[in-house]
């Protein structure tokens, strides 16, 4: 085997690291607090500190074709959009399969990560882990942080005032699990993210009546695109990341739009959001619209302020009689077993390069897997970041200077902000994130040449879903079934639907989608030029 290089965590993040340090010849320690692998998708019915906490009802908002591993795409019969004991379950799968269960060390704490005195020229590190009240050091080579980022609850309570005047129940999200308890109340959930509908919705059912409050308004999308296809299928394409980037602004900010208002108007439930041109991460619920026609969910603006009972919000409404307020409000990052002069903050930035690299360090020699997000999957995401990260502590890839390092942080920043806004430092753009990471490590696809040698595979791979097989195509890390699984993915998306057979199977057609979608445009500026 060759260095040592401790992992912490065993969550998807985790797992991707064991495997691509395996595939490395590097030597793999993972230390995992709890008792199991799965990391956010392993359910507990209580919020455990240090630990990501989901709701019993969780399912995901990728579907399985878009978010397996490259090499091990989910069984047939698993559901486009699964429920996290299915994620559980093919995770284990995984983990089983690529033997990675003996690089882990359960029911271990990492308390400190500390640079060697000597890690100038030799980039190790002090791990000093916990277990069963007896500590231990040891010397690693390298390390991976798999702990992900959404532990440490961000409950901004000193921005309400008269909260602690309130007399009903009052917590954070993750310490949310089933709706039973809710049967009758009147309930305040404050936040309109991904864990807010759902919870809000969830409630809907049971509780007498539910508000969410909303500072800046959100997109909502359905799981279910255009012809019943998983949207993600349907949206995350090459062809369509080309256009949205080489598009003149104006057109694309028009063409995002009209998408996203394509199910329903969001100016006409209280939806909409400040900036509508913003590619913020936008909300997967396909229920909440219909809660709020029912008059089951109602959206209200931010909270100005509590009383012992009701919600004043700022546009001068009440809700009143409030039993519980629940703050979807997100997640701060925290490493707290690392000196905070190793992964820098500026202005809530996180200073990393590619999302991975601490670049001000003599070494790099410890990297950060799975603290980005996009509109792609976290498990393709990881599988990428991982692999790179683990050539670059072999000495197969190596990184730029720092200045060049710190140059490309600043220049992506700056376009960050254009496209996401200031707080969404950790979005990016998933295809040419991907591309980026998969060129550094030589895997990924020759468009042009596809195109050449292989007609067929080229229009899937560039006009149909960019999905994870992609990046097992060519070059280190190679799988000879990666052809085939982009061939034949829409058979698996459309093989659990056949529960009762009524026809043959209706596969989209994405170029003669984009062809009619251009057609009218193209047809109008002929017109235009022959009259003139």
């Amino acid at each position: 085997m060759g260095k040592k290089v401790a992992i912490i965590g065993a969550g998807v993040s985790g797992l991707a690291s064991i495997r691509s340090c395996l595939e490395e010849g590097l030597e793999p320690t993972c230390f995992e607090k709890s008792n199991d692998i799965g990391g956010l998708w392993k359910f507990s019915d209580h919020a455990e500190e240090g630990r990501a906490s989901i709701y019993k009802s969780v399912f995901t908002n990728s579907s399985k074709e878009m978010m397996c591993f490259p090499d091990f795409p989910y069984p047939d019969d698993f559901p486009n959009f699964m429920h996290n004991s299915k994620i559980q379950e093919y995770l284990t799968a995984f983990a089983k399969e690529k033997s990675l269960l003996k690089y882990i060390q359960f029911k271990t704490f990492v308390s400190s990560v500390n640079k060697r005195p000597d890690f100038a020229t030799t980039g190790q590190w002090d791990v000093t882990t916990e277990r069963d009240g007896k500590r231990e050091s040891a010397v690693f080579d390298a390390v991976m942080v798999c702990s992900g980022h959404h532990v440490y609850p961000n409950l901004p309570k000193e921005s309400f005032p008269g909260l602690n005047h309130f007399k009903g129940k009052c917590f954070h999200s993750r310490d949310y699990k089933e709706p039973g308890v809710f049967k009758g109340k009147r309930v305040l959930v404050v936040g309109l993210g991904n864990s807010g509908c759902d919870i809000a919705t969830e409630l809907s059912h049971t509780a007498e009546q539910v508000v969410i409050s909303s500072r800046s308004g959100s997109w909502v999308m359905s799981r279910v695109w255009d012809n019943g296809y998983p949207w993600d299928m349907v949206l995350i394409t090459r062809f369509g990341t080309f256009l949205k980037n080489n598009l003149p602004t104006a057109i694309s900010d028009w063409l995002y739009m009209k998408q996203m208002n394509a199910r329903f108007k969001h100016e006409n439930y209280g939806l909409m959001p400040l900036n509508g041109v913003l590619r913020k991460e936008p909300v997967f619920n396909d229920e909440l619209p219909a809660c709020i026609l029912c008059g089951i969910v109602s959206i209200k603006p931010n909270v100005k302020k509590f009383t012992e009972t009701s919600a004043i919000f700022e546009d001068g409404t009440t809700f009143e009689g409030i039993d519980c307020v629940i703050f979807a409000t997100g997640y701060s990052y925290a490493y707290t077993f690392l000196d905070e002069s190793i992964i820098k903050n500026r202005n809530n930035e996180i200073i990393l390069f590619k999302g991975v690299f601490p670049p001000l360090l003599e070494k790099s020699t410890i990297a950060v897997i799975g603290f980005v997000q996009s509109l792609g999957a976290a498990i393709p995401t990881v599988d990428l970041q991982s692999r790179w990260a683990a050539r670059v502590i072999k000495g197969t890839c190596t990184l730029p200077s720092m200045e060049d390092m710190m140059n490309d942080i600043n220049e992506k920043m700056e376009r960050k902000r254009k496209w996401y806004g200031k707080s969404e430092t950790l979005q990016t753009d998933y295809i040419v994130y991907m591309d980026e990471l998969s060129s550094f490590i030589g895997v990924k696809p020759n468009i042009p040449w596809l195109f050449l040698t292989d007609p067929k595979l080229a229009m899937e791979v560039y006009f149909g879903p960019c999905s994870s097989y992609q990046f097992r195509l060519v070059g280190p890390g190679k799988w000879p079934g990666a052809r085939n699984a982009i061939l034949t993915q829409w058979d698996r998306s459309l093989k659990p639907l056949q529960t009762r057979v009524v026809g043959s199977l209706q596969k989209p057609r994405f170029f003669f989608h984009w062809l009619k979608l251009f057609a009218i445009p193209i047809l109008l500026i002929a017109v235009f030029l022959v009259l003139t």
